[in-house]
């Protein structure tokens, strides 16, 4: 994880996570185009912000394989590959 982004929290704790690769296939073996990929909805958290405001610190970790909502997060593109920067309450679940 050699991403070198570190958030900073505003009022709450920020994660850069990055997105899991689209479903290339459906599970009875229909490839799926891509114009009709779905966004992932689940990724690895690269960065986590130290504290927020209160000095809350964050509940998930770097390498957590989490869930998020489907429009979770603003959209980043790094030295090629594509990345999420969300508030941590944007996160359902850790895996």
């Amino acid at each position: 994880m050699a991403l070198n982004i570190k958030p900073i929290a505003g009022t709450q704790n920020r994660v850069v996570v990055e997105p899991a690769a689209a479903e290339e296939k459906t599970a009875s073996g229909i490839y799926i185009p891509d114009t009709a990929k779905e966004k992932p909805q689940k990724g690895i958290v690269i960065s986590v912000s130290e504290l927020d405001e209160k000095g809350n610190k964050p509940t998930v970790k770097q390498g957590d394989q989490v869930l998020y909502g489907k429009y979770a997060g603003t959209e980043i593109t790094h030295e090629g590959k594509e990345y999420l920067i969300m508030r941590e309450s944007d996160i359902y679940a850790v895996l």
